[in-house]
């Protein structure tokens, strides 16, 4: 089983990178940007291969939002072939649906809160995307003991009040920059998604937004460590 994650963030995959050991491919997506860490975590039952691409950098800091989602996705499908493609992160969450900060949460599915594209239902369908996910992620959550919420998504940290009223209308829970950009290119390779999200800040706590996300992010990637500990583990049982 070839398990790949996508991951945006150097600080989002460190701790889970450190704890498997696993090593980087120099230059395996050269001349992109994009990063592999690979490992074969166990030879049994035709053996499971952990593959972590992370976005890469530019300009000196980590790529994240839509775009270099996308790249990085479509690149891992065609390089490496995944079994089932695992998007883990950070994102902000919200008190008003009961979300604590560094709670790790699976995704139940994935939007986009930020596509206002006027026309016909067959436009605004387009523009929120609605992509399902991996059909094993309930019972997942389940196993686990995780709260499960609807990803959605935008290319920018804040969130404006037409953005806001987008999430609630569609039953947002998990506001991040990239998850349906990764599920909205699975989805055109049928390739299966899960998500794996930990919350590094309440969108309606009324606090800053990037000064939580930065004051948290150490604490919610360390849970995110823990709880993809226990993914893996799951996954490579029932392989």
């Amino acid at each position: 089983m070839k398990i790949c994650y996508i991951v945006a963030m150097q600080a989002e995959a460190q701790p889970f990178i450190e704890h498997f050991g696993v090593k980087e491919v120099k230059d395996f997506f050269a001349p992109l940007p994009c990063k592999l860490y690979r490992s074969i975590l166990s030879e049994d039952n035709g053996g499971t291969e952990l593959n972590i691409v992370l976005n890469g950098q530019q300009h000196g800091s980590d790529l994240v939002g839509c775009e270099a989602a996308s790249v990085a996705t479509l690149v891992a499908i065609q390089k490496i072939n995944p079994d089932i493609i695992i998007n883990s992160g950070t994102c902000g969450g919200f008190k008003s649906e009961g979300a604590s900060i560094a709670e790790v949460f699976i995704g139940n599915g994935a939007m986009f809160h930020d596509r206002r594209v006027p026309g016909d239902d067959a436009w605004g369908t387009q523009a929120l995307g609605n992509y399902p996910v991996w059909e094993g992620s309930e019972a997942l959550a389940k196993k686990l003991g995780f709260k499960m919420g609807k990803v959605t998504t935008g290319s920018s940290l804040d969130m404006q009040p037409c953005d806001e009223k987008i999430i609630h209308e569609n039953g947002g829970q998990l506001k991040d920059m990239e998850g349906a950009a990764v599920a909205f290119v699975c989805s055109l390779f049928q390739k299966p998604i899960l998500f794996v999200k930990s919350v590094t800040d309440l969108c309606d706590s009324g606090a800053e937004t990037f000064e939580e996300f930065s004051k948290n992010l150490a604490a919610a990637s360390e849970a995110l460590k823990k709880a993809n500990v226990k993914v893996i583990e799951q996954l490579t049982v029932n392989n």
